[in-house]
């Protein structure tokens, strides 16, 4: 059986067909639903293109009026290329403002069970890579 390599699409296709409540973060597990299914995703998300595409974290700040709210996760790739599968779950009233690089931690342990969650998932989705 041969398998082909996987693109951009088959990965974004894995990733949104994987996401649930069970890999959002925890406090907004009870809120999730199939109407806006990126929200809360974005941590977890970007870890695991992360894994599959390397390159660089980046965080955002979500504000409100003004204020910062939440943060918002993301990733860029070689030649400032920058991928963002969860920017949809965002109302009008929540702007993204700003982009740091973050170093991933060699140990990432704040939403461990969702990202190994949702990593298992996608890699499942995906299948095997030639």
């Amino acid at each position: 059986m041969t398998h082909k390599p996987w693109n951009l699409a088959d990965i974004e296709r894995a990733v949104r067909s994987s996401w649930s409540a069970d890999t959002c973060t925890p406090a907004h597990r009870p809120h999730w639903n199939t109407d806006n299914p990126a929200r809360d995703q974005c941590g977890v998300t970007a870890m695991v293109l992360n894994d599959l595409l390397g390159g660089e974290l980046i965080r955002g700040e979500v504000h409100v009026d003004g204020e910062r709210v939440d943060y918002h996760w993301w990733n860029r790739l070689g030649m400032g290329i920058e991928i963002d599968l969860t920017r949809e779950q965002f109302g009008p009233e929540e702007i993204v403002v700003g982009g740091d690089v973050i170093v991933r931690p060699p140990q990432f342990v704040r939403l461990r069970e969702e990202y190994e969650l949702l990593r298992d998932r996608v890699l499942e989705a995906l299948g095997p890579q030639t």
